[in-house]
């Protein structure tokens, strides 16, 4: 114990200038299995407390409802609800049909999304409920499995949902009669609700798993440029699915790769078919939606809510349809009979998990990045927290549940999210009060809206496109900001819009992960030099009038140093430092021989050491030592640390001495592991550049000294 107390103390006494000494603290050994067995011990152990503590966490209600201040919460939270619910009737109404189903099964999921969020949810700002791109996501799977089951190709959503007893003795359906207790066949309509059910509850399920395993990360994969590419992308796709009713008219439903351009394809070939009632229609309704949504996001703060403007066109077109009887008279496509009440519930298909898994693992991966970027940027911005894992949670059960009573996929949804919080949303209770508007309509209102065109629903969807059409307006600045963050925004745009949703999705991942490796091959290196009068060292391919140190070259690498960019590393190395050791020693084993040669042939017996002849060579550059800023390196792996022993040796070979400067710990111990120092450590690496420039130049007088010292 004495020997090692003398040996630190010679250290401290006798370090070189810039060489520290610093004594780490010694690791504890950590015994695995111990440390497993009681782990697992306190995960399985049951006790009330425990018992307790895992049902507050699971249903957040229990913890905050108590806490509710109903004087300062109450009215804000009445009032946000009832306007997001009359804002969500139109558009649940609408985004049924781009789901792929019918105008009821829009209102189920927005009812019992608002209500179960309300339970699980630990953000108090976001609506949950239904998305465009989701829906355009699960509108695709569903339309896929219909062409595989066999049905017909046109979009005929006259699906019928009729009563037990309304069989005849033939076999035969009747149609639906309103109010009556139902059940439906399975003809096109049940069965795109039958896939639609199906994808949500694997969606769900996966989303839970997510929330099981802790497995957020993924998130990390999805940037605000590629989501932001990829919704703009399917804003495309979903303005060109609506088109059709915007025209009134029946083409096939293109799916696949290169979807949207069959879709124009489809449009154009049946263009001469164009309802002008439906036409003229869906002209009216843009007239008056978008300068009136235009004047909303102009005075949003100025008004106390947003005007309501979709409803009012809704209840306009409506009664117009009724009493033109314009289906009658034009031929005019209109949404059909609207239930009331609920349907028994009724689990999803389990054959068709195989079929549609691989589409509801990506609906899943959306669902949730979405629905937690958004829960934690309110959070945020109002001085709360949100639990990240309890959101997946969340969301998950929003889609499992609802899957038994014929609902379709739901996330966050940021415009209904904004209105939420412009109209004085304090808690969750405020989604209660907009699934009590849904349960309203659904109840009494819902049969009202059977003479509704289907193009005033696609005029509402279209408009509520503008947010993620508007992107285009910001690639500017974007590119000025980051050309890569550019570039991935446009290669999902593209891939989503041109090829398919499900793959410009994977497309954009791919692309955001080479970005990544290219960025990590291709690092930044440059050269530092000394600020005057100071112990900073910069780049000097950045700034001027930076001191250059004789002798010395100071390296930077702006990455970290593993198997994809070795070579780089070493051929930056070698380019910036001036002197390339292969080629200094290759040279000098020439000339070596050439001597040898010579001497040979002159008769002398005395040959010049091959160590002798490569001095004079790098003393040629007047370089003595290379020192390596290792602060931007994060971590080395074996190839990397491979590279560094062959640099330090291929140096060291022609004379020059390498120093590693700003090394973290996890490098350090890289280092140590891979037998990296063969001198002491204190004297190959330091804890700033400016403290291995020190050593190198102490280093230097002294090697002069001994040299100058033995010429005398």
């Amino acid at each position: 114990m004495e020997n090692h107390e003398d040996t630190k103390a010679i250290h401290r006494t006798f370090c070189p200038p810039g060489a520290l000494f610093l004594e780490e603290k010694e690791k504890q050994n950590v015994r695995l299995k111990p440390l497993l067995t009681e782990k697992l011990n306190k995960s399985l152990k049951c006790s009330p407390i425990r018992a307790k503590e895992f049902l507050l966490n699971f249903l957040p209600v229990l913890q905050w409802l108590p806490k509710y201040k109903l004087k300062e919460y109450i009215l804000g939270d009445v009032m946000s609800g009832l306007i997001v619910g009359i804002l969500l009737v139109p558009q649940s109404i609408a985004y049924s049909l781009l789901a792929g189903q019918e105008p009821i099964y829009g209102l189920y999921t927005s009812f019992f999304a608002c209500i179960i969020y309300f339970f699980m949810g630990t953000s108090r700002h976001i609506h949950v409920g239904i998305f465009g791109v989701l829906c355009l996501m699960v509108g695709e799977v569903v339309d896929r499995e219909l062409q595989v089951a066999g049905y017909d190709n046109l979009d005929s959503h006259a699906g019928q949902i009729i009563s037990p007893d309304a069989l005849n003795e033939n076999g035969t359906y009747s149609l639906f009669a309103t109010n009556q207790t139902v059940a439906f066949t399975c003809d096109r309509s049940c069965y795109a609700i039958t896939v639609g059910v199906t994808v949500t509850f694997m969606a769900g399920v996966f989303q839970v798993a997510m929330g099981f395993l802790q497995v957020g990360f993924v998130s990390v994969y999805l940037s605000d440029s590629l989501l932001g590419g990829f919704a703009t992308g399917a804003s495309f796709t979903i303005l060109t699915s609506q088109v059709k009713y915007l025209l009134g008219i029946n083409i096939p439903r293109a799916n696949g790769i290169g979807s949207l351009i069959y879709t124009w394809i489809y449009i154009f070939q049946n263009i001469h078919l164009t309802n002008i009632c439906d036409l003229v229609t869906s002209i009216l309704c843009l007239l008056v939606l978008i300068p009136a949504k235009e004047l909303n996001e102009c005075y949003k703060s100025k008004l106390k809510a947003p005007i309501p403007v979709e409803l009012f066109v809704v209840v306009a077109a409506t009664l117009a349809s009724h009493f033109g009887h314009l289906k009658e008279n034009y031929g005019s496509s209109i949404a059909g009979t609207i239930p009331t009440g609920f349907l028994m519930p009724k689990s999803p298909q389990w054959s068709l998990i195989p079929n549609i898994a691989l589409g509801a693992l990506s609906i899943a991966i959306i669902g949730f990045a979405i629905t937690v970027s958004l829960s934690e940027m309110f959070a945020k911005k109002h001085g709360y927290e949100v639990k990240a894992n309890q959101e997946m949670y969340a969301i998950g059960f929003c889609n499992i549940i609802p899957a038994f009573f014929h609902c379709f996929t739901t996330s966050a949804a940021l415009a209904k999210t904004l209105v939420k919080e412009s109209t004085g949303c304090s808690t969750q209770v405020s989604g209660i009060m907009t699934s009590l508007v849904i349960l309203l309509v659904l109840l009494v209102i819902a049969p009202l809206f059977y003479s509704l065109q289907k193009c005033v629903l696609g005029v509402i969807t279209i408009v509520n496109l503008r947010g993620a059409l508007r992107k285009f307006g910001d690639l500017p600045k974007m590119w000025k900001v980051n050309k890569v963050d550019t570039s991935i925004w446009l290669v999902t745009m593209f891939s989503s819009a041109l090829i398919s949703t499900e793959l410009g999705l994977l497309i954009g991942i791919t692309f955001s992960i080479l970005c990544v490796i290219v960025r990590s091959q291709r690092p930044g290196t440059t050269l530092l030099g000394q600020v005057d009068n100071t112990e900073v060292y910069e780049s000097m391919t950045i700034y001027k009038n930076l001191n250059t140190i004789p002798g010395i070259k100071i390296f930077r690498f702006e990455a970290p140093l593993y198997y994809v960019n070795k070579q780089c590393f070493k051929k930056s190395l070698y380019k910036y430092s001036g002197v390339d050791p292969v080629i200094v020693a290759a040279a000098a084993r020439k000339k070596a021989k050439k001597i040898e040669k010579l001497q040979k042939q002159e008769g002398i017996v005395e040959i010049t050491a091959q160590g002798e002849t490569t001095k004079p060579l790098y003393n040629e550059h007047h370089l003595h030592t290379v020192i390596i800023d290792c602060s931007t390196i994060q971590f080395i792996d074996t190839a990397g640390l491979s590279t560094l022993k062959e640099v330090l040796k291929d140096y060291t070979d022609v004379g020059i001495q390498v120093l590693l400067a700003q090394c973290n710990i996890s490098v350090r111990n890289s280092l140590r592991n891979g037998d990296y120092f063969k001198r002491e450590e204190c004297s190959t690496v330091f804890h700033s550049v400016h403290h291995a420039v020190q050593f190198a130049l102490y280093n230097q007088d002294q090697n002069d000294s001994y040299k100058n010292g033995s010429a005398v």
